[in-house]
């Protein structure tokens, strides 16, 4: 069966800034679906903030294998509640690609459970990212390093926790680095967060982005079942142990009984 994403764009940009408007005129979410769909496992479709519940109803994201994440200035806008939802999703299993300034988005930072904060400037600087990972299937198909130009600067230290794995380390004419492409897991669901994507330049455009994006879908792709009960904690009486056991000792909660939380 095909993968299926579904690209996330709080579409604000485009709609208020005229060079963005320029730029993206399907959208942000547009030009990245568009490079998705260039692969024929993938099927594709978009969802924007202003939608009822944001685009991202339960019915939805169970039927989404990989999520992309695009925002910026609206970051305070999404709901709670829509965010506790994805977050589950991805715990059962749903890949989660985040991009750019989605660093400082609700979900990303609820993952981490840190900062996420960085260095940053807007200079049109170019912006080479080393492949530090060949071997790695997001990296599939690259050259040693690629250039975008222009791109804005983002640079260390990047409040993360340790990566899972590093793909890319970005170099900027400014002198600065970052870990622009870097790899996590919670619960079942993989996540990839990619740097590239400022909405006054025309990265989305550039192929070899492009072509991560498209890897970094097949890669965070789980095939398994969704894992519904990743967040259960059942009190297992003692006669139910995979071994016999004698019940020894005080206890504070009867057999089936719900522990505090």
């Amino acid at each position: 069966m095909a993968i299926r994403a579904l690209v996330w764009n709080e579409y604000e940009h485009e709609r208020v800034n005229g060079l963005v408007g320029r730029l993206y005129p399907e959208g942000i979410h547009g030009a990245i679906a568009a490079a998705l769909a260039v692969d024929a496992g993938v099927t594709v479709e978009t969802a924007t903030l202003d939608e009822p519940e944001h685009g991202l109803s339960e019915a939805r994201l169970a039927q989404t294998d990989v999520l992309v994440w695009w925002g910026h200035r609206a970051h305070g806008k999404v709901e709670e509640k829509i965010v506790d939802r994805v977050q589950r999703r991805v715990w059962e299993g749903m890949g989660l690609i985040v991009l750019h300034s989605g660093h400082f988005s609700k979900i990303f930072k609820r993952l981490m459970g840190t900062p996420c904060a960085l260095k940053w400037r807007e200079a049109g600087e170019v912006e080479r990212l080393w492949v530090v990972n060949r071997g790695h299937p997001i990296a599939a198909g690259l050259p040693e390093y690629f250039e975008i130009e222009p791109e804005e600067m983002y640079g260390e230290p990047f409040t993360i926790p340790e990566p899972m794995e590093t793909v890319f380390i970005s170099w900027f004419e400014g002198g600065e680095v970052f870990r622009s492409g870097v790899t996590f897991q919670r619960g079942a669901g993989r996540i990839f967060y990619f740097r590239p994507g400022h909405e006054a330049y025309p990265t989305y455009r550039h192929e070899q982005v492009r072509q991560v994006l498209r890897n970094a879908v097949r890669w965070a792709c789980n095939p398994a079942p969704a894992w519904t009960a990743v967040g259960d904690a059942p009190n297992v009486p003692h006669d139910r142990a995979p071994v016999a056991i004698e019940a020894k000792g005080p206890r504070l909660h009867q057999d089936g009984e719900q522990g505090f939380r």
